[in-house]
């Protein structure tokens, strides 16, 4: 298998150019924002996401729409997102600042980040996720001060009114907006490995 590079932004570029498509085989998106989170998370600490496989075919191949919006692609040839369809949609719509539709309804991925998060990862005991919000495993016995200790200590969050108001939790989307807070993408750097049909993208430490 030849070996070829990718960035993360690079591959949204694609799915927003139409450049990927999604074959009718592959299910819908269904990620909450909590996974979402910790994929921003394992790729801003620089750890393995998983591979992503795609195959390049001239065939007429069944598809079915991302849950972002893509432009028509004017190239023959297709590209055929076959694995990493939840992690591309949420970086795309992360990224892009863009909703996704999650059962007929436009919903958009809001995180934060902390600016004043450890140097460490801490682990922080969530039992579920309701309306998008971080639940911490004895929320109903602890006060509003040990609450927020908590979250003090993640890295990224799902956006809260309460915490959006605090200066040091920013929207992960505007910190990709702006060239000098874009870490995140250098830090997550994609191989390609490719055959003569498929080609797979798997992630590496920048």
């Amino acid at each position: 298998m030849a070996k070829a590079e990718a960035s993360v932004d690079e591959l949204v570029g694609m799915i927003e150019r139409g450049d990927l498509q999604l074959p009718e085989m592959q299910r819908q998106y269904v990620w909450q924002s909590t996974r979402v989170r910790d994929l921003l998370d394992s790729l801003y600490r620089g750890y393995p996401s998983g591979a992503i496989l795609l195959w390049e075919t001239d065939e007429d191949v069944p598809i079915r729409n991302f849950a972002t919006t893509q432009q028509r692609s004017p190239y023959q040839s297709t590209r055929l997102l076959l694995d990493g369809q939840q992690r591309l949609t949420a970086l795309s719509a992360v990224i892009r600042g863009k909703a996704v539709s999650v059962r007929g309804r436009q919903r958009p991925i809001e995180l934060l980040f902390n600016l004043e998060h450890p140097d460490t990862l801490v682990v922080v005991t969530e039992v579920y996720e309701d309306n998008d919000e971080d639940l911490i495993e004895d929320e109903t016995d602890s006060t509003e001060d040990e609450l927020q200790h908590r979250f003090d200590k993640m890295t990224f969050v799902v956006a809260t009114h309460k915490l959006e108001r605090l200066p040091h939790w920013v929207k992960v989307t505007d910190v990709f907006k702006t060239d000098e807070d874009a870490p995140f993408l250098a830090r997550a750097g994609i191989e390609m490995i490719s055959d003569p049909r498929y080609t797979k993208y798997s992630q590496r430490l920048a």
